[in-house]
């Protein structure tokens, strides 16, 4: 029997990482959290991987923008994650998810939205790659 997939979206940034989930069989992405960009990134994306049983995981990278580091290391983190895990790794434009985060957290009343801006843009990145599916 095949394993069901799930996804995590992943928001790359230079202090903090935001995470998304989504079920294969709905397809509608929600914020997980967000963890520190330190030396002991990889190995926490990987504990997280195994725990949620992930199979696919999707990094926003800024495509068509001036930010040539983020895309390098936003790829490099995708390059290590799959060799380390054996699981599928997917890029989607990031552009201006942060901005469209929020956004999103203002309409829906949120305080202190630097708490929550991370994960919300994940959501999206993953949203976005999940809408492209169909």
């Amino acid at each position: 029997m095949n394993q069901e997939k799930k996804y995590l979206g992943i928001d790359w940034g230079k202090r903090k990482i935001g995470l998304a989930i989504a079920e294969g069989e709905t397809r509608i992405a929600f914020g997980y959290g967000k963890i520190i960009n330190d030396r002991n990134l990889l190995d926490n994306l990987l504990e997280i991987i195994h725990k949620e049983n992930i199979t696919d995981v999707v990094i926003g990278v800024p495509q068509h923008f001036m930010r040539q580091g983020e895309i390098f290391e936003g790829k490099k983190l995708g390059e290590e994650i799959k060799k380390k895990s054996g699981y599928e790794v997917y890029y989607q434009n990031e552009m201006f998810t942060t901005k469209m985060a929020n956004v999103n957290l203002i309409e829906q009343g949120k305080r202190k939205i630097k708490n929550f801006d991370d994960k919300e843009a994940a959501r999206i990145i993953l949203q976005q790659w999940l809408d492209n599916l169909k």
